[in-house]
């Protein structure tokens, strides 16, 4: 999994790329990012990016540094998701990296729709329409797609809002800025306090977190760290160090406890029970399944059966009786020994082309259980080059190195 920990100082795009980026250490492909973003809009002049270590609060961070110049100007919002759709096939986004970017702009553009009250077809992106967030957000998605992120889910700790005011094209605006609250407001988000006077969460960094982020948690869940970035912010706050932290790991070991969830629905329709396995998915179960049963009096009925982890379990089971009028749900915690899975990129040719392929590996100590392809991916790669699906899981699998 993943840990986003905005807590202490907030979250912007540029703070979120920047720790993607030290995380994975893939900063080359922001500046492939930034070709591709300054190549479709017109008005930028100039994009350049580098990447440095830098202090904030006496600790090392990095630090995304844009060299941007743009003519002036707003952006209606139809015409940005129109920009970000070709941005998206320039940089071969697959399904999951583009459907991120894309929510992220809808959030951007609904929220300005609200505060602003403007009517859906006149929305229209001042900040927000600037290079700078096509930059962060297809960042973020492109640095999760190439490093094999992209599947693994996502926490964050409830993000630091800050005070003051800023200075935006509209005038002054209290911080947090009513985009920023109208986005934590519709997805229920909890917040920290920290009396810091300066913008700490950006209307942007807040879109991109919560369409990345499936539970916010207070702490740190019980996990084995294998990495972590730091993302710097812009300046120095004063007892605050101005750094964002992403974590990553695992389960520490190949034993673990997981939650059960069980509930029987005889008046449930299968419309309904395919639309409660995407929401559950979505919230972050591990596995939904949905068995036929006969029920009391003999009526045919289902049983539906989540498996989550431990701390996700109250949430699903409100969503399981929300979405199927079940009035209770059964809850153990059972334990269940799983493999070590790793994600690995590959490259293949097909259909004279080449294509980066993820490779789930899967092993039981010393033995390797499983080597399978992506589907996203297979996908992709499908629709590219008009290739029936399952010829090209046999052709990519024909081509799949040895694995060690």
């Amino acid at each position: 999994m993943l840990v986003v920990d905005p807590r202490m100082a907030g979250i912007s795009g540029d703070m979120l790329v920047s720790a993607l980026a030290d995380l994975t250490g893939m900063e080359d492909a922001i500046r492939e990012v930034a070709e591709v973003v300054s190549g479709t809009l017109d008005r930028v002049e100039r994009l350049e990016v580098e990447f440095r270590d830098v202090r904030r609060g006496g600790l090392r961070g990095r630090r995304m540094m844009v060299n941007l110049v743009e003519r002036p100007g707003s952006m209606m919002a139809s015409d940005a998701l129109e920009q970000v759709e070709k941005m998206c096939r320039e940089l071969d986004l697959g399904e999951r990296a583009s459907n991120l970017v894309r929510s992220v702009f809808r959030e951007l553009a609904d929220a300005e729709i609200s505060v602003h009250g403007y009517e859906p077809e006149k929305a229209h992106f001042h900040e927000l329409g600037s290079a700078d967030t096509f930059l962060d957000v297809l960042g973020v998605a492109y640095l999760l797609q190439r490093s094999g992120l992209i599947e693994e889910p996502v926490h964050t700790t409830p993000p630091a809002l800050g005070g003051g005011h800023v200075r935006i094209s509209h005038g002054y605006l209290p911080v947090p800025a009513p985009a920023v609250l109208e986005i934590l407001r519709r997805h229920g988000y909890r917040i920290s306090s920290v009396p810091v006077e300066a913008e700490l969460t950006t209307p942007t960094g807040a879109a991109l977190l919560v369409n990345l982020a499936s539970k916010v948690v207070d702490t740190l869940p019980p996990m084995r760290i294998d990495g972590i970035g730091v993302g710097a912010g812009e300046r120095e706050l004063e007892g605050v160090p101005n750094l964002l932290r992403i974590v990553r790991g695992g389960e520490s070991g190949r034993a673990e406890v997981v939650a059960l969830l069980e509930t029987n629905v005889d008046d449930v329709s299968g419309e309904v029970l395919g639309h409660l396995i995407g929401r559950m998915m979505e919230l972050g179960a591990l596995d939904v399944s949905v068995i036929p049963i006969m029920g009391k009096k003999g009526r045919p009925a289902h049983l539906i059966r989540v498996i989550s982890k431990p701390w996700m379990a109250e949430e699903l089971a409100n969503l399981l009786m929300m979405e199927t009028g079940s009035l209770g749900v059964r809850l153990m915690n059972v334990p269940r020994v799983v493999a070590e899975r790793e994600i690995r990129t590959i490259r293949v040719e097909l259909a004279g082309g080449e294509f980066e392929v993820r490779v789930k590996v899967s092993r039981v100590g010393d033995r390797i259980v499983g080597v399978k392809p992506e589907h996203d991916d297979l996908k992709r790669i499908s629709a590219r080059t008009g290739l029936p699906l399952r010829r090209v899981e046999e052709l990519v699998r024909s081509r799949l190195p040895p694995v060690d």
